[in-house]
């Protein structure tokens, strides 16, 4: 009987969770997301407020969201190949317990120096829930519904990106700063929490990690990055250098690792077509998305003439209408190509981007409104499959590999949209915002094309069975 308990319990993990351990298992995953995406949100919107109180310029206070997004480009491989090693939850639940601290940290921090040090620790935090992320969900959902998950978690990712900034405005409306950290604690208490029970509990491989790669791979993404960014802001010719040692470590990484069955970078995952079709088209996509969102602000207050808190009630319908239509994609992902979906997303994206471009001298709100819900609809509808995809197309032992590569991915095209922006601005000033719209629509096309090239490959065939280690 205990043979029987135990074989059945194998098969659930293998699959999924059973009920009701699956929804408190998302419950945890929720909270994390929910909590690492307010707080970038949050500490966007305080900035001025962070640099007024401290004393310190605005071009300075900026390192508080430089120190945090370089952590995690720099942690987000390393620690993802961690977990395929130790397993998920063993990253997943410390990650949680540091950015915990680390929002202490923020919230006591009497000068620039150790807030950014504050959120620096943060970051390794968040590059534990984020490397983890997907192969948590893929490990709690059975593969039959992985899409449906998927969806509600980009629905709860985009739903608390909506509210951020305005969290941000009410708490700065009745407290200090330091409380828009502070909030963290009660969430992320509870997510640790509920995660110890029932996050899935597998172990990984237990093959020795490599800490070369890991270095190398730490220096190619953080000397990328960075030397690209301040080269875009501002133009030094020491940050090419910067990226140049970046691409040497880069290449130094790929002939090292070139034939390990298990690499860091998952260079035997971007052999697989489709999956390295789904992480090019999330690179153009996220490009598109980040030369947007960048640009809008400028264009809609400078361009436009709308107030501050104008722009981010027009800027509201994009996220939520990501929210809506990610949930719905997500199921239908279970059915329909993703390829197809990603495809008829992208256009319509692109086309919301492009009446964004021709809005003209004085439009009014509703104009601008819901220009930007066809934007977020279109990338709602190709968010879900597209992550879909990209988890379901490696084995299940590289499943912490694959979520890893769908975070860099994103990254990578949100530093590639705001290098372009911040390039823009520099030669053209901000009168370039409309024509960058029309270049993020160019882009977004560019990337319903690699989607819908994901119709003529085949799907990866049926992997070995990965019978994980019950803790």
């Amino acid at each position: 009987m205990d043979q029987q308990t135990s074989s059945s319990s194998r098969a659930q993990v293998s699959d999924g969770l059973p009920i009701p351990r699956r929804y408190w298992s998302m419950l945890s995953i929720w909270l994390a997301l929910t909590m690492a995406v307010l707080d970038g949100a949050i500490a966007n919107v305080a900035l001025p407020t962070i640099a007024r109180e401290l004393g310190v310029s605005p071009a300075a206070s900026v390192w508080v969201i430089n120190a945090y997004q370089l952590t995690i480009t720099v942690l987000l491989l390393p620690l993802a190949a961690l977990g395929d090693r130790i397993g998920y939850k063993r990253v997943y639940l410390p990650g949680l317990a540091l950015f915990t601290l680390g929002s202490v940290g923020c919230a006591m921090a009497g000068s620039l120096a150790q807030l950014i040090a504050s959120r620096a620790f943060q970051g390794i935090g968040a590059a534990c829930i984020m490397s983890m992320n997907a192969a948590l969900v893929r490990a709690t959902y059975p593969a039959k519904l992985l899409g449906r998950a998927i969806g509600y978690n980009a629905m709860v990712l985009s739903m608390a990106a909506a509210a951020g900034p305005t969290l941000a405005a009410l708490i700065l409306g009745v407290a200090s700063w330091p409380w828009l950290f502070l909030i963290n604690l009660p969430i992320g208490a509870a997510a640790l929490v509920v995660g110890s029970k029932a996050l899935p509990g597998m172990r990984g491989h237990g093959e020795a990690f490599d800490w070369g790669s890991a270095l190398l791979s730490a220096a190619m993404m953080g000397c990328v990055v960075f030397g690209a960014e301040d080269f875009a802001r501002e133009g030094r010719v020491g940050s090419l250098a910067l990226v140049a040692v970046g691409l040497t470590a880069g290449a130094v990484l790929v002939r090292r690792e070139w034939r390990d069955p298990k690499p860091l970078i998952p260079l035997d995952l971007l052999r697989i077509p489709i999956f390295s079709l789904s992480i090019a088209t999330s690179v153009m996509s996220f490009a598109a998305q980040m030369l947007a969102y960048v640009a809008l602000p400028f264009m809609l207050q400078s361009v436009l003439g709308r107030s501050v808190i104008a722009t981010g009630l027009l800027m509201t319908p994009w996220p939520i209408a990501v929210g809506i239509a990610a949930s719905f994609a997500g199921r239908l992902a279970d059915r329909v190509n993703a390829g197809l979906l990603g495809g008829v997303g992208l256009v319509i994206f692109a086309l919301g981007l492009l009446s964004l471009s021709l809005l003209g001298s004085s439009p009014d709100n509703v104009d601008i409104a819901w220009r930007m819900a066809v934007c977020g609809l279109g990338f709602g509808i190709f968010q879900s499959p597209n992550n879909r995809t990209i988890v379901s197309a490696a084995p299940k032992a590289r499943s912490g590999a694959a979520g890893g590569m769908l975070a860099t991915a994103r990254l990578l095209g949100q530093t590639t949209g705001a290098v372009a922006v911040g390039a823009a601005f520099h030669g053209s000033g901000v009168g370039a915002a409309p024509r960058l719209m029309l270049a993020a629509s160019i882009v977004a096309l560019v990337a319903a094309g690699l989607s819908l090239a994901r119709l003529r490959v085949n799907p990866p065939g049926r992997v070995a069975i990965y019978k994980p280690i019950i803790d």
